[in-house]
């Protein structure tokens, strides 16, 4: 065995354990039985076999992290609890990956038992009893509170996990951070789960990607627990990202590898990664129909942080307030991956919460000539996000507004996506914090695509130019270039498939290469302007083709008007009708409550919006709700949406 330095902490609790699993033999009092204290640490990975190496360097997203032994002490991550240096979470990340090896590497060997028992009639053979010794291992181990790497020596030999999916699950920490680093240091497939999905859901995404083990906080044990029982899953707590208030390079103190020994350690691992390596699965967001998983490779990931982090010119001195889900696009590769890339800190907040932003920005910018030493300095959300802070704003009393508005300014940037930014939310927000957002465009398939620049010109209600690398073509229903039509997009940062759906694969890509955005566009001025998805966003009535999108900006300058969403209806005579959904303000829709009246009628809203929209456009069908259904990232499900509405109809 190989020999150990030394011992650190490494908190894994096994919760669930499949009846066909490895632990199929366990006593059953360990299904939930916390294995807690110590780990041995192994001193080397496997590196033997020949490497092959690739155009694309593998694992640039971790580079920061080992390339540059000075950043080891750097802040990568605060969370509610504490601090989180890049060197904490490496170590983190590294012991993940062996414990990950190690475990599939069992799966493996009761496998091939099964089958061969199955096929000769043994009771056993030599693979079975190397699995049993291991379980010896663990039972006595777990049976003392205490969990030990088992398997060390067979583990230097064992080869990357080129293709096993793991699903990870975790409130934004640091956890979740090492959790994603150690499953691709050890070469399997992340898979991102989503916080707020039911059991049907998060079953259909474990089931769908063939998720064989799940990482996951404390915090959704409950939660996770019947849904890897159906599935033939196994599900782990994520180990703490613990904090050592001593020099990482002190082996002889902590017994764990120098941030030197490390880097050439995971070195060896990245030179065994291919670039063209799967290295996560993010499911879409179903809004226009079912999830499907989205396969990017380690080179694709590459590419996305680069390019964002040279287009916006992220770099260690910055700080990010991040307060987005992190199975998503614009969470996890925009203001996770890219500013760790750099070497910036990331801040988790556990979840939105309007006073909480305000605070965070007052509290870095109190004194705006001596900015806090933990002051943000970039912020990015969706509409809706700047939307409730608007109304928060409105709330505060007048010091206190000026206040939190000089702070805003201070901050380097500010950025939104993921959905249509309405130009009234542009104008008011930069009317209160002198920033005028920079709005961009992206999809799960390509990361981002369009921008508006960091320096330069901000187009309200335009999403940009191509970021380098990116190209892009417009064209029409019979493929044909044109000034007006869909949106065709070819980038480094392209996904390499749609998991299990090869079919659905090849047709999003033209002859050349050219991904089939699905959504409708125009360019003015070398800008690009979203006029929606093609499939609900761009009704077709009357022989015209009308972007939803500009009506909802415009409805959205009513005084009582809060929220909108314009749908295309079926009609007999016009092929298709608009309806708006609107929510009102709150105290418009108190105000008409104490008269007995109503907040709004069409024929008030088709005589306010005469002058502003084209005949065709004005709304003919309306319908007043309290509140819009969104996702997590803020978007409006407009399939489901009109689907209600269809039943309503006569």
């Amino acid at each position: 065995m190989h020999p150990v330095s030394g011992r650190c902490r490494f908190w894994l609790t096994l919760f669930h354990v499949h009846q066909k699993s490895l632990f199929a033999n366990s006593p059953s009092n360990l299904n939930a039985h916390n294995v807690a204290d110590h780990v041995r640490h192994l001193a080397s990975v496997s590196g033997g076999e020949s490497t092959r190496k690739c155009a694309e360097k593998a694992l640039d997203v971790l580079k920061v992290g080992f390339s540059i032994t000075k950043s080891h002490e750097e802040i990568a991550i605060a969370d509610e609890r504490k601090n989180h240096t890049y060197g904490e979470i490496l170590h983190s990340s590294f012991q993940l990956s062996l414990l990950l090896r190690s475990l599939f590497r069992e799966e493996r060997l009761l496998s091939v038992s099964n089958a061969s028992n199955k096929a000769d009639g043994a009771g056993g053979n030599d693979a079975q009893q190397e699995a049993s010794k291991t379980l010896a291992v663990y039972m006595e181990i777990a049976a003392k509170n205490e969990v030990v790497v088992v398997a060390t020596e067979r583990a230097k030999n064992v080869n990357i996990l080129e293709g096993a999916r793991v699903g990870i699950m975790g409130k934004p920490c640091a956890e979740f951070v090492a959790g994603m680093w150690g499953t691709w240091l050890s070469g399997a497939v992340a898979v991102p789960l989503a916080l707020n999905h039911p059991e049907a859901e998060l079953l259909h995404v474990l089931s769908d990607a063939g998720v064989s083990i799940v990482l996951a906080t404390e915090d959704y044990r409950d939660l996770l627990e019947p849904v890897v029982k159906k599935c033939c899953a196994r599900l782990y707590l994520l180990p703490s990202a613990t904090s050592f208030h001593s020099n990482l390079s002190n082996t002889q103190e902590h017994g764990l590898l120098s941030i030197e020994q490390m880097e050439r350690e995971i070195q060896k691992v990245s030179s065994i990664i291919r670039g063209e390596q799967a290295a996560l699965i993010i499911y879409t967001s179903g809004t226009t129909g079912k999830p499907k998983g989205v396969v990017h490779t380690h080179a694709s990931i590459g590419a996305q942080v680069k390019m964002l982090a040279k287009a916006w010119e992220y770099s260690p001195k910055d700080r990010f307030l991040h307060c987005l889900p992190l199975h998503h696009v614009h969470g996890l590769v925009n203001i996770l991956l890219a500013p760790l890339f750099v070497g910036a800190t990331v801040e988790f907040l556990p979840k939105f919460s309007t006073q909480q932003v305000w605070r965070r920005w007052q509290e870095s910018y109190s004194n705006p000539e001596t900015p806090a030493n933990d002051a943000v300095t970039v912020f990015s959300g969706v509409p809706t996000i700047y939307a409730r802070l608007l109304q928060a704003y409105e709330l505060m009393d007048g010091d206190f507004q000026k206040s939190c508005s000089l702070a805003a300014k201070n901050l380097r940037l500010m950025m939104c996506g993921s959905s249509a930014l309405p130009q009234p939310v542009m104008e008011k927000w930069e009317k209160v914090t002198s920033h005028r957002l920079l709005e961009r465009y992206g999809m799960t398939e390509f990361g981002m695509g369009l921008s508006n620049p960091l320096h330069g010109d901000r187009k309200p209600g335009f999403v940009g130019e191509p970021l380098p690398g990116v190209e892009v073509l417009i064209v029409d229903d019979e493929g044909t270039a044109t000034g007006v039509g869909n949106l065709c997009i070819r980038s480094p940062g392209m996904f390499s498939e749609y998991w299990n759906l090869p079919q659905v694969t090849e047709k999003s890509f033209t002859e050349d290469g050219f991904f089939e955005t699905g959504d409708t566009v125009t360019k003015e001025g070398g800008y690009y302007k979203i006029l929606g998805r093609t499939s609900v966003d761009i009704i077709k009535s009357g022989g015209y083709k009308i972007s939803s999108l500009e009506i909802e900006a415009v409805l959205l300058q009513h005084p009582v008007i809060a929220e909108c969403a314009i749908l295309g209806v079926p009609d007999n005579d016009y092929g298709e009708i608009i309806s708006a959904i609107i929510v009102p303000h709150e105290a418009a829709a108190e105000a008409a409550a104490a008269k007995w009246e109503p907040v709004l009628t069409l024929q008030a809203l088709r005589e306010w919006a005469r002058p502003l929209l084209a005949s065709y456009k004005i709304p003919q069908h309306l319908l007043v709700w309290k509140f819009l259904p969104r996702n997590a990232m803020g978007k409006v499900n407009k399939k489901d949406l009109r689907t209600s509405i269809l039943r309503g109809l006569p």
